[in-house]
């Protein structure tokens, strides 16, 4: 799964404002107008102001930009296809129980008390499916209970069978995971927040209310006239809100479309992190080697060591750039390159994996955080059409023109915390510099097993709550409809990547990387071939051989269920550099590598498409 970060590499989720509540602070302000508009109407024969009439909307629209960047961020409703409850039963002793059935879900994940009776001796085997996807394993027995405490949005049917077969069902019950807006740090912060989106909001009413006031054509009045009089100037309203509007944007672009924000953000944050690897990759100055530059998630980011690629690659003259980034996605990858490469040119390869996992549609706006700090206006549309759910494409769109829209949580935070934040900023070259010294994990998961055919799942008494949650992750099979939603997102996110690179002498290199570590067992992971039919480039372009890294999916070299250990980090970089270097070596007289050696090398310059691609569906 793309999502899952690494301790390494901290990732600390912030709470995106939701769309539905930006239309309603919208509509709130709308019918704030009206009232001030009915109220004004009476006033206006002897208003007159110019001066102030055409500075007003300006901090009508200022006050309406705070109102929406500073109010308090919000989560949707977790969705709720059943209330929990249901505890039906087949057999009348038999039962299954969940304490609690509805589970509040703030950040990350929460837990549930699964307890079952089979009602006659019997062994019982507990079943969960989460969302949708195949069944798994927890638990078996007569009786007995079970602290789930991977517990996440979604609805979960945990059903108790009187076999490993799964035939008789014995008894079900249902667990939503219900997402919360979390606490703040205090119950006094909480209040401020409260009392500062008041005032906001007070502020918003008074300054529209004067700025209509003093719009109109006129003396200003020195004493108000004892019979209402009809003024024959207009209030101008539609124009005043026409200046205000292009304020609001004016005021989000200065701030937000600039380096003034993105230079203070959160370190630890998606849009931080993001801005900080980007622009430290910008403007860094080159090693006069050729540089082959690495893109990923969190697989990458663990998997590959740019260290030891250098020291296997200093003699035949080539430096690495890890750019991987934990929760990344390939949609994000082409605003990275952008950035980082504006010409197109700066670096001999880029290496662009696939096949890697998927995107669950609830990751929407962590995608759209993470990308706010590479969005420009022209971005609009490309960026939206990557996302599945309307809901997202509103939000990606709406990023791309008001880029204050996905800081809304950053914001706050800073408002309530900046010398924290200050503090924090002071520690940002420590953290790119521990980035490049990262070596690794030093445990593994060895004496995990798994059972294809039950599901079940055994681990050795060492691993800890965390590691096992991952590696239950791991097991859930993403839904057919997931899976396809994740195949073209990727087809369209390597697609922009060939575009950008057709004119230019940088080689790019897809891999694949290692699918976990039961991946190589019989029946483990289902997979498929994933067809790019619509993938075309007019370069040369070669993939590895998508079984190059198969001797890696074991559980000794993993330290959870996606990410390699510090050993199989090791393996994996000796691998993927030796396959690069061999088809990098050669170059051509006008400086373009050749990529000659396999049958896939050449495949995508013919238009044919990527074919028979494997993408792993227990990820």
């Amino acid at each position: 799964m793309l999502l899952q970060n690494s301790q390494s590499y901290p990732a600390r989720q912030h709470v995106e404002t939701s769309e539905a509540n930006i239309a309603a602070e919208n509509s709130n302000v709308c019918s704030m107008i009206k009232i001030v508009t009915g109220s004004a109407s009476s006033f206006s024969a002897t208003v007159k102001s110019s001066v102030l009439a055409n500075l007003l909307p300006v901090f009508s629209a200022t006050t309406i930009w705070l109102v929406l960047c500073l109010a308090p961020p919000c989560i949707a409703k977790g969705v709720n296809p059943e209330d929990g409850g249901i505890g039906g039963r087949i057999k009348d002793a038999a039962r299954i129980t969940a304490t609690p059935e509805r589970v509040k879900v703030s950040e990350g994940s929460s837990s549930t008390d699964i307890s079952w009776n089979t009602g006659d001796g019997s062994t019982g085997f507990v079943f969960v499916t989460a969302n949708g996807r195949p069944p798994v394993l927890v638990a078996t027995g007569k009786e007995g209970n079970r602290v789930i405490s991977w517990i996440r949005r979604g609805n979960y049917v945990f059903q108790l069978y009187g076999d490993a077969e799964r035939r008789t069902l014995l008894s079900s019950v249902n667990v939503s995971g219900i997402v919360i807006e979390p606490e703040t740090l205090s119950q006094r912060t909480n209040l401020s927040h409260g009392q500062l989106r008041w005032l906001l909001f007070a502020a918003l009413l008074a300054v529209l209310y004067v700025a209509l006031y003093l719009s109109s054509t006129g003396p200003v009045p020195t004493k108000f006239p004892i019979e209402p009089a009809t003024s024959p100037h207009s209030l101008h309203v539609a124009r005043n809100l026409l200046l205000g509007v292009a304020a609001f944007i004016s005021v989000d672009g200065l701030v937000f479309h600039t380096h003034l924000y993105t230079s203070i953000l959160a370190p630890e944050s998606y849009a931080g992190r993001m801005a900080a690897i980007t622009g430290a990759e910008k403007n860094r100055v080159s090693s006069g080697f050729k540089e082959v530059l690495v893109l990923g998630d969190s697989r990458m980011a663990e998997g590959f060591s740019a260290a030891v690629a250098d020291k296997l690659s200093s003699v035949d003259g080539f430096k690495f750039v890890n750019l991987a980034e934990p929760a990344s996605a390939v949609n994000i990858w082409d605003y990275m390159l952008r950035e980082v490469d504006p010409a197109r040119g700066r670096y001999w390869a880029i290496v662009v994996p696939y096949g890697i996992g998927f995107e669950p549609n609830s990751a929407d706006h962590l995608r759209i955080s993470m990308a706010a700090p590479l969005l420009r206006y022209g971005d609009c549309f490309d960026f939206a059409s990557a996302f599945q759910r309307w809901s997202g494409r509103f939000r990606a769109f709406t990023a791309c023109i008001l880029r204050g829209s996905a800081f809304q949580s950053d914001l706050v935070n800073f408002l309530e915390h900046p010398i924290g934040r200050i503090r924090s900023l002071q520690t940002g070259p420590k953290r790119l510099q521990s980035r490049d010294l990262y070596k690794g994990r030093n445990y593994d998961i060895v004496g995990t097993s798994y059972d294809p055919k039950t599901g079940q799942v055994t681990f050795p008494p060492q691993l800890t709550g965390a590691q096992r949650e991952a590696i239950r992750d791991s097991l859930l099979k993403p839904s057919q409809s997931e899976i396809q939603d994740f195949l073209r997102m990727q087809r369209d996110g390597i697609q922009r990547i060939l575009n950008r690179y057709s004119a230019s002498p940088t080689e790019i290199v897809l891999t694949p990387v290692p699918r976990g570590p039961f991946a190589g067992l019989p029946g483990a992971s289902m997979t498929f071939h994933a067809v790019f039919p619509a993938l075309t480039t007019q370069k040369s372009v070669f993939s590895l051989p998508e079984q190059t890294f198969d001797f890696l999916e074991k559980p000794e070299y993993y330290f959870d269920g996606f990410h390699l250990n510090a050993k199989g980090r090791q393996r994996f970089t000796e691998t993927l550099v030796a396959e690069l270097v061999g088809r990098l070596r050669s170059a051509n007289s006008d400086g373009r590598v050749r990529s000659e050696s396999r049958a896939t090398a050449g495949r995508l310059s013919t238009g044919d498409g990527l074919n028979h691609r494997r993408v792993d569906e227990a990820n």
